[in-house]
C-alpha cells in the first residue's frame, strides 16, 4: 500500500506540473533552472546524480566510446546528457524530449551554453518517438523509464523507429517496471507507472524487429524499481 504522504506528494507534484505547463517554455526553464524543477520532474529527489551515474555507467560498459552516436530518449533534465554531452565528440549527442523547457533550463544549470557550443548535441521535442527525425543511424540508444510512464502503443511505436535508426551492431539499453499485468491504458502515466510482464516487452521487440534480453545492472532509484533490457537487431 502506498503511504498516504507519498500519494499527496505525487498528487501535489501533478497538480504543479500541469500548472507549469501553461507558461511559456522560455518562462518555464528560467523558473526551473532556480528551483531545479528540472531535476525533481525527471526522478525521485535526491536521485539525479545516481540515476547519471547509472545510466553512464551502463553505456560505457557496454562498450560506448567517445567517436560513437548516442540518441538520449527522454533526455529531459539531462542526467545521463550532461556526462555524455561531455564524453562524446561533437555532434555525436542526440537527445529527444517534448519538454523543451526542461532540457533549456538543464544546459542553463548543468552545463552552460559554452559547452554546449563546443560540443553541437541535437535536441528534437517531438512527443511521438519518431526518431528517424534526426536522419542518423545510432550506435547507443537509451531510454530510461520511459516505458514505465507509456502505453503499449507507444512502447511499439518506438521499439519500431529505433529498429530504424539501428544498424547490425546497434545497442538499444531500456527501463520498465515489471507486474504481474499489462497496461492496457490508452494514456501517458505520470508521475504514476504502468507496468508490463518481461514476456510482453519481448513480443513488442520482436513485432519491431528486435531481440530482448535482460541485463543485471541495478536500477538506481530508491523506490520505484525497474528493470533493464538490451535490444539489439534481429540477424
Amino acid at each position: 500500500m502506498r503511504k498516504r504522504g507519498t500519494t499527496s506528494a505525487m498528487i501535489a507534484q501533478s497538480f504543479k506540473d500541469r500548472l507549469a505547463r501553461l507558461l511559456p517554455d522560455t518562462l518555464r526553464a528560467y523558473l526551473a533552472g532556480r528551483t531545479e524543477a528540472y531535476r525533481t520532474f525527471v526522478g525521485p529527489e535526491g536521485s539525479y546524480d545516481l540515476a547519471a551515474a547509472s545510466q553512464f555507467n551502463l553505456l560505457t560498459m557496454l562498450g560506448l566510446r567517445e567517436h560513437q552516436y548516442v540518441l538520449d530518449i527522454g533526455c529531459g533534465g539531462l542526467r545521463a546528457g550532461r556526462l555524455l554531452i561531455c564524453y562524446l565528440q561533437p555532434g555525436r549527442y542526440f537527445g529527444m524530449d517534448p519538454e523543451r523547457w526542461l532540457v533549456e533550463a538543464a544546459i542553463d544549470k548543468e552545463l552552460g551554453r559554452e559547452l554546449v557550443r563546443r560540443k553541437r548535441p541535437v535536441f528534437d521535442h517531438n512527443a511521438d518517438f519518431r526518431l528517424s527525425v534526426f536522419k542518423q543511424r545510432f550506435d547507443y540508444l537509451l531510454a530510461y523509464s520511459i516505458f514505465s510512464h507509456a502505453t503499449q502503443t507507444q512502447i511499439s511505436a518506438c521499439l519500431h523507429e529505433a529498429r530504424e535508426v539501428m544498424h547490425p551492431g546497434s545497442c538499444f539499453v531500456a527501463t520498465f517496471k515489471v507486474g504481474a499485468e499489462n497496461y492496457t491504458g490508452d494514456a501517458w502515466i505520470y508521475p504514476g507507472h504502468a507496468t508490463y510482464t518481461l514476456d510482453r516487452i519481448k513480443e513488442l521487440a520482436r513485432a519491431a524487429g528486435l531481440a530482448c534480453e535482460p541485463i543485471d545492472w541495478p536500477f538506481r532509484y530508491f523506490e520505484n524499481q525497474q528493470i533493464w533490457v538490451v535490444l539489439t537487431v534481429l540477424k
